[in-house]
């Protein structure tokens, strides 16, 4: 992997754990999603007319098709994921999400963008796995009983569900910079574009509601407003410099900052243990930016 599709890797993983930690403290739902989106497009409105807003000009039903998908598919992430960190820890929910995710996006690479992982990438992979059974508690997950435990399993459920749907707007935004060479700040905006629409149904639906948790909120959507699409912006220009197998699992040294804020801001126990699964990940991730 190029040095500046890593560092552009790991600046995301930053971010991203950064905007997870206040979409898990504002514990939204629909009305924290939409609020989220909303704000995101008044921001980057001119950011994405800065950078060629007139590029959707040459598009046709191909590039609309994929765009229109992609969208559906994070309304569909950020309601599980939302959904997920009510009913859980963020140290579980995101983990398992952040860790499932991108190992079947690196399948899905192979299969439909026909790259190639590497024995050193394989042995990545399964560091990225064994870190990611850490950090979600490990043995304890499996033992035990009563609420605890429940809650746990809780997390791993709807972590796994928001990991295979990160799985699949990777490869779906992948193929968009990488195949129809649509630029990466214009596939993230028009993307939360079309999902305004998308997440206004249940809002409207429930109107009297959104007043109440923009007060309570409003600080929290901002702050996803504005790192979430900048994290995933330089995402996909790391994924036009290197292969998405590899930047994909990369991505996961945001383990490393989410096992340590996480515990620490949120009050959600076993950080040691956490803090080795996410050794274990950053140890996979290296084999996988060397292959």
């Amino acid at each position: 992997m190029p040095p500046v599709a890593l560092a552009l890797v790991l600046t995301a993983a930053l971010l991203h754990a950064l905007w997870n930690i206040a979409a898990k403290k504002a514990g939204g739902n629909h009305h924290f999603a939409f609020a989220s989106v909303l704000m995101t497009v008044v921001l980057w409105t001119p950011v994405a007319a800065w950078f060629g807003l007139n590029e959707w000009q040459r598009w046709g039903r191909v590039e609309w098709g994929v765009l229109g998908a992609s969208a559906l598919v994070h309304v569909l992430y950020f309601s599980v994921l939302l959904t997920g960190y009510r009913k859980a820890d963020l140290t579980v929910v995101y983990p398992v999400a952040r860790g499932s995710g991108p190992l079947l996006a690196s399948i899905g690479a192979v299969l439909i963008l026909g790259e190639v992982i590497t024995l050193l990438g394989a042995a990545g992979i399964l560091a990225v796995c064994g870190g990611v059974f850490l950090i979600a508690g490990g043995t304890k997950l499996f033992s035990g009983s009563g609420a605890e435990h429940d809650k746990a399993m809780t997390g791993v459920r709807w972590g796994a569900a928001t990991g295979a749907l990160i799985a699949c707007y990777t490869v779906i935004d992948g193929y968009a910079v990488k195949v129809l060479l649509i630029g990466p700040v214009l596939v993230d905006y028009v993307g939360n574009v079309l999902r305004v629409p998308l997440l206004a149904v249940p809002v409207l639906r429930d109107r009297g509601g959104f007043a109440p948790a923009w007060r309570t909120q409003w600080k929290h959507a901002l702050v996803v407003a504005v790192l979430g699409p900048l994290a995933y912006i330089l995402v996909l220009y790391a994924v036009t410099m290197a292969p998405l197998s590899h930047v994909a699992p990369a991505r996961e040294v945001s383990m490393l900052f989410a096992a340590l804020i996480g515990g620490r801001l949120l009050g959600e126990g076993d950080r040691a243990l956490r803090l080795v699964g996410a050794a274990c990940i950053a140890a996979g991730v290296i084999a996988l930016a060397s292959a």
